[in-house]
């Protein structure tokens, strides 16, 4: 996602029950991993607001770990969340617990990987972060479970079109894709399967370097409303 789900849209559920639904099981097992945000306890809270009533909740805390084995935990889950904050901070964090090995096991295992903002940019390659301040840079040590790059919040943030059309034109980033808040990749394997949104306006895009200069073109969205 883009941008959306429970913490940037709590009155509309709409990509959220989405998640769900791919699980096809009346009460997902759904793991929110709030690593990225420091384990902060009102994102945590938040996601149970918002899920425990329809799913098997439940966290991995990493900064003040109690599970020792997180890999049995993350591999019994239907669902796997991932919410934003800081994206480097977060793939440090993982791979310092092992998470980057275990989360591609789990992807390999059928387990839905799912999130947004820092929670979208990590499956990829490479992508656009705030990690290191308010200005956009280059996060280049992604995950690569999806190759190129990836930008979120491509209509919520001014400077998030306008630098990533700089960044993949003079090769810094590789061709990718940028996702509207409010809009999800869907991937099956590594092949995208659509693009679905939580707003009517929302859509998603795919960019490229054509002779020097960014070329965007704009992918048909679904809307689940």
């Amino acid at each position: 996602m883009g941008g959306g789900g429970f913490s940037m849209e709590p009155e509309n559920p709409l990509l959220d029950d989405f998640i769900l639904s791919q699980a096809n099981a009346a009460r997902p097992r759904v793991c929110f991993l709030p690593t990225a945000s420091g384990d902060a306890d009102g994102y945590i809270v938040g996601f149970y607001t918002a899920f425990a009533s329809r799913a098997e909740a439940s966290h991995l805390r990493l900064f003040y770990r109690t599970r020792e084995d997180i890999e049995a935990l993350l591999l019994g889950q239907d669902i796997i969340y991932v919410g934003g904050g800081n994206t480097e901070n977060m793939l440090a964090v993982w791979r310092t617990h092992g998470l980057d090995r275990i989360l591609r096991a789990a992807w390999e295992a059928g387990v839905i990987l799912a999130g947004l903002s820092a929670g979208s940019i990590c499956w990829f390659e490479a992508g656009t972060t705030d990690s290191f301040g308010p200005d956009l840079d280059v996060l280049t040590d992604g995950l690569g479970f999806l190759a190129g790059s990836h930008c979120p919040h491509y209509d919520g943030e001014a400077q998030r079109r306008p630098k990533y059309h700089r960044l993949v034109a003079d090769g810094r980033l590789p061709a990718g894709y940028a996702a509207d808040d409010g809009a999800a990749l869907v991937f099956d394997g590594t092949e995208l399967r659509e693009v679905v949104a939580s707003r009517p306006e929302a859509t998603a895009y795919r960019v490229e370097a054509v002779e020097g200069v960014a070329h965007e073109t704009r992918l048909p969205a679904r809307y689940l409303g």
